[in-house]
């Protein structure tokens, strides 16, 4: 799906660009509004208020596109969910199959649920590990996004169905610093 991440230098401009983008009917699946780092630029909360938008600014941390290791903990508690039973089966099938007596004293079905237990364990593990190894697509856009915020910059994360491009003679409109596009989804 098409995200693109606009770098503004006032949240104003995000609300009207927000706003002109509904006038033309322009469906957006997400739109989330990124509040410059504390301490940097205009104060969001004085900007907020100011401005009436009913959009609330958020932590550029609670956005999965924009933080790399929450979108790491998302993928790696989704491949969880089909590793783990599937390492269960495989580690009591292997306890089965096998002529190992390590669990013996729990009786034969004692030994393959505890054999099940061992390998739905080694799924979990098996998903930190490859979830930490993906790396993502975004890495370069998503520096140049954090040093924007930093440097006290709001980021408006714009998302469209595949296919359906923004209208970027009303986005030029909003003079944005810069346009990121970010490529996963």
């Amino acid at each position: 799906m098409p995200v693109c991440v606009l770098v503004l230098n006032e949240r104003t401009a995000a609300d009207r660009l927000r706003l002109s983008l509904q006038e033309l009917g322009t469906p957006l699946l997400r739109v989330a509004l990124v509040a410059p780092a504390p301490g940097k630029g205009a104060e969001p909360q004085q900007q907020e208020s100011a401005s009436g938008s009913d959009l609330p600014a958020e932590a550029m941390d609670d956005v999965d596109l924009l933080n790399p290791n929450l979108a790491r903990s998302l993928r790696q508690k989704s491949m969880a969910r089909w590793l783990m039973p599937f390492g269960f089966f495989a580690g009591a099938t292997f306890t089965q199959i096998t002529t190992l007596d390590t669990f013996a004293s729990f009786g034969p079905w004692g030994a393959a649920f505890i054999g099940g237990l061992l390998g739905m364990g080694s799924g979990l593990m098996g998903s930190y590990a490859a979830a930490a190894s993906v790396p993502s697509e975004n890495e370069d856009g998503v520096r140049i996004l954090r040093n924007r915020h930093l440097e006290g910059c709001w980021l408006l994360l714009l998302e469209t169905r595949p296919g359906l491009e923004l209208p970027w003679q009303t986005v030029q409109k909003a003079r944005p610093q810069q346009v990121v596009r970010l490529s996963e989804l």
